[in-house]
């Protein structure tokens, strides 16, 4: 099934004007959830509308948003006034500015887009757009409409299409000072920052994403497959807490722990097997024998919310 946009509209630079669509470049649908059950019945928990005071149940058509200015104290708004306020939808996405990459504080960074044409039309103005992010080396700073509020986006190429970032606006960022201000001040000493230098160059590497295993989903799985399979469920011992007493001597002993494994092959493909193997250890939560699963192994992702 083809994605769906988000959004659509136009991309525009200056006087050049391109049909766009936009979709979210990330997904948690995959990821296992869980319903509220009664303990009694086994049935689902159904969430009721109620009034605080009264504990009557109030019909959708009668609830209102307000705000609270204190304790019992609101100011109603209705939805034709926040619909008069409301910024109308221009439809386009208008690129301001060009700014480094490195400019861009990562507090700000909200979540990613998919950015491509939409429509057969406009394929030469979005490329010559990319194209000229790309060669400038740049991150074009733009302003979109999305659910009636204004927000600032980041475009970057990627492949033949563009990513774009959501920005958080200034006000949304805590100042750092408040929870930074009580680090004490300490002076680390040349031999320390050399044996922690030596256990970073041990473990330098380039980030893969595809190498890393969500262990907790993975610990899911395997926990709804034990109850589905009716295996008794055996808590797991966890290690016991440690703590440094001297920490010179903790990274000397770091730098040994660490040695072994560096001299040896590394194993890059063995966390890829682990990743993939944890769609594979679903498939018995969705009613299918391990071997059946081998067998008929789909192209698509399979279901994940079904267990």
């Amino acid at each position: 099934m083809a994605p769906r946009a988000n959004w659509k509209g136009f991309l525009r630079l200056s006087l050049v004007t391109c049909p766009v669509a936009l979709y979210p470049a990330t997904s948690e649908s995959e990821k296992i959830s869980f319903n509220q059950l009664n303990r009694q019945t086994g049935h689902r928990i159904k969430y009721l509308k109620v009034d605080a005071d009264t504990g009557d149940e109030v019909p959708n058509e009668d609830i209102v948003k307000g705000y609270q200015l204190e304790k019992d104290q609101f100011i109603e708004v209705t939805k034709e006034e926040l619909e008069e306020i409301a910024l109308e939808s221009t439809r386009t996405i208008e690129i301001d500015e060009f700014v480094d990459r490195s400019d861009i504080d990562p507090r700000y960074l909200i979540r990613p887009y998919y950015i491509r044409p939409d429509g057969k039309v406009g394929h030469d103005a979005f490329a010559v757009i990319r194209e000229t992010i790309r060669e400038m080396n740049k991150v074009a700073i733009g302003r979109v409409v999305l659910t009636n509020r204004e927000h600032i986006v980041a475009l970057e190429p990627m492949d033949k299409g563009l990513v774009g970032t959501l920005l958080r606006y200034p006000y949304e960022v805590r100042s750092e000072a408040e929870y930074f201000d009580e680090i004490q001040d300490v002076k680390v000493t040349k031999d320390m920052l050399d044996l922690a230098k030596h256990i970073v160059n041990q473990k330098a590497g380039r980030f893969e994403p595809e190498k890393f295993e969500d262990h907790y989903e993975t610990a899911l799985i395997d926990l709804i497959n034990q109850k589905r399979a009716g295996k008794p469920i055996t808590p797991k011992s966890r290690p016991a807490a440690t703590n440094v007493v001297d920490l010179m001597e903790a990274l000397r002993r770091s730098v040994g722990k660490d040695a072994a494994p560096a001299k040896g092959p590394k194993p890059a493909k063995k966390p890829k097997k682990a990743s993939a193997g944890q769609t594979e250890m679903l498939m018995p939560i969705e009613g299918k024998k391990p071997k059946e699963a081998a067998a008929k192994k789909p192209a698509a992702r399979p279901q994940r919310k079904s267990a």
